[in-house]
Order: C-alpha cells, then structure tokens, then sequence
C-alpha cells in the first residue's frame, strides 16, 4: 500500500465533527471547492463546470439529441433545456430540428464553442489537479477510480446516466 501523503497523514481538529464522517457534507464541499477553483482557472471564459461538461460531451461524442446530452452527463433534461439557450446566445453550439422525427432537437458544437474548449484545456486540467493535489499520485488514481465505482453502481432512476457502451 503506498505511504500517505501528508494531508491524509494527519488530522485535524476541523474534521472531527460528526459532518466530516458524512459523504453527502464531503461530496457537497469538494464540489464547493472544484467549482471554486475551476473559476479561478477559467476566469474569462465565463463559463461552469455543467456547461464545460455539456461543450466537452458534444465534443467527444458529436451531434447528439437533447435526451442524449442529458444522460451523458447525468442532467436533468429540463436543467439542459435551461443551459443550452445561454450557450447558443454565445454561438458555442447550434440546435436544429432533427430531419427524421421534429420533435427531437439536436445538439452540435461550434466553431466558436471548439475553440473555446481548446483556450480552456490547460486551465481547466490546472483545475482538476488543484482539486485533487492534496493527495499522492496513488492516491489521487484510487480517489477516482473509488468514485467511478459508486456513480457506475448506481442503478436507480434518481440520478440517470447514459452507460457507456
């Protein structure tokens, strides 16, 4: 087992309170924090994290309905619905109708909303490893690969996300 780094190594007298042995307060915190920092990064993108996830997906996956957006990323649909009107004023996507069913809206990034995306890479991975730098490099993998088993053991509706395939 790899040594401990210095932030787990010792304790606090801030973590001795009932909240800090509950995963909802610490989950909700590190959120606090990431967001914290991913505005510190990415100042003049005026841009969250949500619609970083939502610019991203497109970017991965291509074209993509509404429906599939929004299970790619674990969002409600009505919270996507809500996003995409910002993020199209700003010309970072376009929305069409689908030729094939008009009741489906497709989703596809832009020109623009790439080269967003490439401005941000360096700030935004500078985020990432600012929320986790306060532990090992081992400990930094076993911390995700923790996390990735719990959403993927999520099998309930409360939360849905589209498995990858």
């Amino acid at each position: 087992m790899p040594p401990a780094s210095k932030a787990t190594a010792k304790k606090s007298k801030k973590t001795s309170t009932a909240l800090w042995n509950r995963p909802g307060f610490l989950i909700r915190r590190l959120h606090q924090i990431h967001c914290a920092l991913f505005a510190e990064e990415t100042p003049d993108a005026n841009i969250t994290p949500v619609q970083y996830s939502l610019l991203s997906t497109l970017q991965e996956h291509g074209e993509l309905d509404q429906n599939s957006l929004s299970h790619r990323i674990g969002l409600e649909r009505t919270s996507v619905a809500e996003v995409l009107p910002r993020l199209e004023d700003r010309k970072l996507i376009e929305r069409k109708r689908s030729e094939l069913d008009g009741r489906i809206r497709l989703v596809a990034l832009t020109t623009e909303g790439q080269t967003l995306l490439d401005a941000m890479s360096a700030a935004v991975a500078r985020a990432h490893a600012r929320t986790v730098e306060a532990l090992s490099p081992a400990e930094r993998k076993e911390l995700i690969r923790m996390m990735t088993l719990l959403v993927q053991a999520d099998t309930s509706e409360r939360a849905p996300l589209l498995k990858q395939r």
